[in-house]
């Protein structure tokens, strides 16, 4: 990580830096694959789905309307359009019920972002998914207050990051980026010549993964737990 006393934002990315998430797309998978075991092994099944996520990506985006509809399309697709109305509610119920989750804060968020606002930084939020579910959590999540600025990315590469930096008015170098996946949270703002700090989640998302030699080759630290920034900051 470059010198502190050039950064003056620190951006967190949302879901699984600062809340769990993953966890409960996880839990909708498998009850997703269980609901449709007539008509293919779970384990296909969660193969299919994932292929169809990642093939709607540039339709519908990150976040769990976008998962929902997914697992529509890839219902009809395993039982031939021959799957039941009632399954179909049952997939919108597995959709709604993920909405409807309450913010599981990670430990130790709230007092290193107590601790974060009483030093000299701007503190904001750069993560992707839908908008107004993203503004739902940071509602509910009762850590809004802390942020300056809630940025709800499409997509997080480098160009987006571009985008980011010139919408704040600041220089790549005075930006610090926090998150649980090396793929979008630290790669990108490492290219563009901002640093990063991975934190890593207990689980990740097959599409959030990234090869050895990009680990080797990037420049990054990684803590373990975000209550080790209160001693690196």
């Amino acid at each position: 990580m470059k010198n502190n006393q050039n950064l003056g934002i620190i951006a967190f990315d949302a879901d699984d830096t600062l809340w769990v998430n993953e966890t409960y797309f996880r839990e909708a998978e498998d009850a997703f694959a269980k609901l449709l075991s007539n008509y293919e092994t779970e384990n296909k099944i969660h193969q299919e789905l994932f292929k169809k996520e990642i093939d709607n990506l540039h339709l519908y985006g990150y976040g769990v309307k976008g998962f929902t509809l997914s697992m529509v399309e890839c219902a009809l697709e395993l039982s031939n359009n021959n799957v039941q109305p009632e399954t179909i509610n049952k997939i919108l119920d597995i959709g709604k019920t993920m909405l409807e989750k309450p913010i599981e804060l990670l430990d130790n968020v709230a007092e290193t972002l107590e601790y974060l606002s009483n030093k000299n930084y701007k503190l904001i939020v750069a993560t992707k998914g839908d908008l107004l579910d993203q503004e739902r959590k940071l509602e509910k999540s009762g850590i809004l207050s802390y942020f300056h600025h809630v940025e709800v990315m499409s997509e997080k590469k480098a160009v987006d990051y571009k985008k980011l930096v010139k919408h704040l008015d600041i220089n790549p170098s005075e930006l610090l980026m926090i998150g649980n996946s090396l793929k979008s949270d630290v790669l990108p703002l490492l290219e563009i010549g901002a640093s990063a700090i991975h934190i890593p989640f207990h689980t990740t998302w097959a599409h959030e993964t990234v090869s050895e030699s990009q680990k080797k080759e990037a420049n990054y630290q990684t803590l373990s737990s975000i209550k080790e920034l209160q001693n690196l900051l």
